[in-house]
């Protein structure tokens, strides 16, 4: 009987068994905290994974096939490896995911394709290189909370702005120095965080969602 579930945290890996992508009823794979530097085209075959965590690895690069993966549901995990790129291929058909994190890497841009994940509802991507978000991002419209702490951003993007389900916002330790105006049409905020920004002044948005009980960290 095959398993649902395979744990293999912390196990020193470096590469994986090719029987690994055998196992056809699989939907909970964790290869998290191992050595791993690439990932086999392989990986596209376990078609009914719904999470899958390679945090903590030391991968620069993802293989196509992993846009096979349509099951995603519940997690994917990418944080803490050495990515300087997503394929624009990777996200085209992950409609269903509904958690993201790409934190801690080194990309300096998202894919397009990220506006495909019309199912999303928390996406950290914390610690990169990211000076803009693409256009496409404001088709994530099930978006609740979004965490972009220490990355590059000069202004905040424009791409924010038609998110409505929008609670939480970590925009921390980014060099902006001016917030937009359109920032009270966010309807359901909760939380801006916005310490270690060096703003040059305060605009009355920033009032006008404090009015409406949105915590304003500055």
């Amino acid at each position: 009987m095959e398993t649902k579930t395979l744990n293999l945290w912390k196990q020193q890996l470096a590469a994986l068994p090719a029987t690994l992508w055998d196992n056809r009823s699989l939907e909970t794979l964790i290869l998290a905290d191992n050595a791993l530097a690439e990932l086999p085209e392989g990986i596209g075959a376990l078609t009914t994974l719904r999470t899958l965590d390679l945090g903590h690895n030391l991968l620069t690069a993802l293989p196509e096939s992993l846009n096979q993966l349509t099951a995603l549901t519940d997690y994917l995990y990418l944080h803490d490896n050495r990515l300087v790129e997503l394929r624009e291929s990777l996200f085209t058909r992950m409609i269903r995911l509904r958690y993201l994190n790409v934190s801690d890497n080194r990309l300096p841009r998202l894919p397009d394709s990220i506006g495909n994940l019309w199912s999303l509802e928390e996406f950290r991507a914390d610690g990169n290189a990211l000076d803009t978000l693409p256009a496409t991002f404001s088709g994530l419209q099930c978006l609740h909370e979004l965490h972009l702490r220490n990355n590059h951003l000069r202004t905040v993007p424009d791409a924010l702005r038609g998110l409505p389900r929008l609670s939480y916002l970590d925009l921390r330790g980014n060099p902006f120095t001016e917030l937009p105006e359109w920032i009270v049409e966010w309807p359901r905020l909760q939380k801006l965080d916005l310490r270690w920004v060096q703003l040059s002044n305060v605009p009355p948005a920033v009032a006008e969602l404090q009015q409406r009980g949105c915590r304003v960290l500055l």
